[in-house]
């Protein structure tokens, strides 16, 4: 075993391809300022797809201008927040570009979100403005009485299709029972009026590396969700790393299908920014449906497709991909979870493209590390620290102690996309963030040429189908139902989103509270899958000697159970 060194003193062999540097420039650009480029150099070139609806590069500047002209007059500067509560959208990218050509900050919110969940991040976030869909201002109304929002921007869905889908986009959200209009209240400020504003609004310049330009929420390495402050430079560093990483990519001529959320730090940089930075066109898609994914495919040929490990399998298992003009697709890129090597291998034999695995958090922009699309590949493996990125591997006990090739513990990364700092939270700052290394709560192991593993992820965080849920979260609504005394969450292994969450609960003397009961109650206080897929009834659960509750028994209890009787869709009641 090789002797732990003090930090600094070890330095880790990175077997880069021969056609990948180990280190890029980094332009001293805010994000407005990298996109212009593009603007500039490929005006008339689509810069995004939208079912059959297209904005050049010209036409998304264009409207984002004047949209920022409009949060302007509103009230909207420099540090300010605004918040965007949608699903992907040809808005999505408007509005960012929006806030920022104004110095104010883009504010993710997931658009799952409604109650409790929404209205935490609204607080903690403070947003002057919020921009929304028809079809979600029913859940902004609600919150509204305890975050009066000043200005809320409500589009409708059809805004965005062409004319001859409009009927059509209506008669379905007539048909799932959603609003068609917006609210008429004062503090609505309907979209379609705000683009008509008008008014030139010149880019805002300041210090790239000191400019937040997105409030991404994580549960980090706690419980409730809390704001990783991301710069400008922050994001312009992971976009040029990351397409320094891409030797197949042809700047002007790719098309990416973005069918993962831009909420999501991984979709926005990824499958927003990276290709809007290269003169890609972006193909929209409001949820990552396959068969209506493969349509797309058909229609706008991409050749660059980020997703998920579950999205690949269930791509893989659709009965009629051959008839699927898929084999225009050349790079994939996936993360949010482990990437089973099968799934890759037959991804790659159907579409004849490369299926590559990535790592990375929304505190670091989010991509630190990627396989080699020519270079060697290792399974099991999330590749190789990206340009301009340092790893090392860290004891558990006191974090300060750097260990040797195939030693497990912390995962610690730094390079530019490395984020500011938390939000309102300096202690945590402080704590996970030094000298520039952040530390990432996942164990890992790295091996002599570089290449990292990761063994086990972050304490007690739940991957339901690649998005993030923290155990804590989910416990604290089951605790306001007056029949539980007590709680707890852990993640059991679900083979179609890999995890699912289970409750176990203590009832209250002489309550009868059933599981579909409490099942219900949390997917009325916060998003759906942060629902548990069964809950257990229980006499007590297992605690420490310092009375925590013991989740890694309860997990290991529910996987025995799972092995021997298979998956329940609702535990006993």
């Amino acid at each position: 075993m090789a002797t732990a060194a003090p930090l600094g003193d070890h330095v880790w062999l990175k077997k880069y391809p021969a056609d990948v540097p180990a280190t890029v420039e980094i332009p001293n650009l805010l994000l407005t300022e990298l996109i212009q480029q593009s603007v500039e150099r490929w005006a008339d070139r689509p810069a995004i797809y939208y079912y059959g609806a297209t904005w050049t590069y010209r036409r998304f500047w264009a409207e984002s201008e004047r949209f920022a002209a409009a949060l302007r007059r509103d009230g909207v500067g420099p540090g300010d927040r605004v918040a965007l509560y949608l699903p992907n959208s040809p808005l999505y990218p408007i509005a960012v570009f929006a806030i920022l050509r104004l110095g104010a900050i883009v504010v993710q919110v997931n658009p799952l979100y409604l109650g409790q969940d929404l209205e935490r991040i609204l607080k903690d976030a403070g947003p002057k403005a919020l921009v929304t869909l028809e079809v979600l201002a029913p859940n902004v109304a609600r919150v509204r009485p305890n975050y009066p929002i000043p200005v809320v921007y409500v589009a409708r869905v059809r805004e965005f299709y062409p004319w001859y889908k409009r009927p059509f986009v209506n008669s379905v959200l007539r048909k799932r029972k959603m609003p068609t209009e917006f609210p008429t209240d004062v503090w609505v400020h309907p979209y379609s009026a705000a683009l008509r504003t008008q008014g030139s609004v010149d880019l805002f310049r300041a210090d790239p590396a000191q400019t937040v330009a997105v409030y991404q929420y994580t549960g980090g390495t706690t419980g409730f969700p809390k704001a990783a402050m991301l710069t400008h430079r922050n994001l312009v560093a992971n976009i040029t790393q990351s397409n320094a990483w891409n030797t197949t990519r042809v700047s002007g001529h790719e098309v990416v299908l973005a069918a993962i959320p831009f909420f999501h730090i991984y979709g926005l940089t990824v499958a927003m920014l990276m290709g809007l930075a290269d003169g890609a066109a972006i193909v929209v898609q409001n949820r990552p449906d396959i068969p209506e994914l493969l349509g797309l495919i058909d229609r706008y040929h991409p050749t660059q497709f980020p997703g998920v490990p579950a999205l690949y399998n269930g791509f893989n298992h659709q009965p009629d991909i051959a008839k699927h003009h898929i084999r225009s697709i050349k790079y994939c890129l996936s993360g949010s979870a482990p990437l089973p090597l099968e799934v890759a291998k037959t991804f790659e034999s159907l579409t004849g493209g490369s299926l590559v695995e990535g790592y990375g958090l929304s505190e670091t922009s989010p991509a630190t590390h990627v396989n080699p699309l020519r270079g060697e590949r290792r399974p099991g493996s999330i590749g190789l620290p990206l340009p301009n990125t340092e790893e090392r591997i860290v004891d558990l006990e006191t974090g300060t102690r750097e260990l040797g090739v195939g030693e497990v513990g912390e995962l610690a990364v730094r390079g530019p996309q490395v984020m500011l700092g938390y939000f309102g939270h300096p202690e945590e700052t402080a704590t996970y963030l030094k000298d520039g290394w952040f530390r990432t709560g996942d164990l890992a192991k790295v091996d002599a040429d570089g290449y990292a593993y990761i063994v086990d992820r972050r304490k007690d965080m739940v991957n339901v189908g690649g998005m993030k849920v923290y155990p804590r979260e989910v416990e604290e609504v089951l605790f306001q139902h007056p029949g539980v005394a007590d709680a707890a969450v852990v993640g059991v292994p679900d083979p179609e989103h890999g995890e699912v969450l289970r409750a176990y609960v203590v009832r209250q003397p002489g309550a009868t509270v059933t599981a579909e009961e409490l099942i219900a109650f949390v997917r009325e206080r916060i998003a759906h899958y942060k629902a548990p897929r069964t809950v257990e009834f229980r006499d007590t659960l297992p605690r420490s000697g310092v009375q925590k509750v013991l989740r890694r028994v309860l997990r290991d209890e529910a996987i025995a159970a799972s092995r021997a009787t298979g998956p329940a869709t609702i535990g006993p009641g």
